[in-house]
């Protein structure tokens, strides 16, 4: 059984316009990506027990750097900016793919990556690209999907199961898993935690 981490005491370090400004090489993170407004600076307050920690919005393209938040001397959480119909300028967009792309496919200390999709609107476009950049270079996923709460049970379920199959098919199961998560009922945030602890200590769970 993973040690599971005490994510509460995160605490934000700073913020990096690209990977040349971000903190020195060392330890592991974690790094939270999504389209805007999906919901992934709420998952990070959620997991941290910190409403004020990641900025909210209800105005996609809120989170235009990378923002850092450390839980120990080698450990770190990041939540980089979002991705799709944000309201900014194409060229900002187009900075914002380039800086994502290089900090996935550059930086070593990344142990995995969290892609935040509204369950209601999973692997669009730009999900499927920010993936497949993560397989190129072997890194594990940790898709969850957000919002759950919005579904019944049984079609947030069938949407799950549906989203495994897509990656089962695509023969990238043993790097990628998934999960439903709910930052409005904390559904889902033990799950979350332990992929999360087990990245961040060396001892990753098994794929599922």
């Amino acid at each position: 059984m993973t040690e599971i981490l005490n994510f509460q005491c995160a605490s934000f370090t700073q913020s990096a316009p690209s990977i040349r400004e971000c903190p020195p090489e060392q330890g592991l993170e974690v790094a939270f990506a999504g389209r805007s407004n999906a919901g992934k600076s709420s998952a990070i307050n959620t997991l941290t027990n910190n409403k004020k920690l990641a900025r909210t919005s209800k105005t996609p393209g809120r989170t235009q750097l990378i923002n850092f938040f450390d839980l120990s001397d080698t450990t770190r959480l990041v939540d980089l900016p979002g991705y799709g119909f944000a309201k900014v300028s194409r060229q900002l967009k187009e900075q914002w793919q380039e800086n994502l792309s290089e900090y996935l496919h550059e930086r070593k200390c990344l142990a995995g990556l969290v892609v935040v999709m509204d369950i209601r609107h999973p692997m669009q476009e730009y999900d499927t690209l920010v993936i497949n950049w993560a397989i190129e270079v072997a890194m594990p996923v940790h898709v969850l999907l957000t919002k759950a709460d919005k579904l019944k049970k049984g079609p947030a379920q069938a949407t799950l199961l549906q989203v495994r199959k897509s990656f089962k098919e695509a023969g990238v199961n043993d790097l990628v898993t998934v999960q439903t998560f709910s930052s409005l009922k904390n559904a889902g945030l033990d799950q979350l935690k332990q992929t999360l602890s087990g990245w961040l200590t060396g001892k990753p769970q098994s794929a599922e």
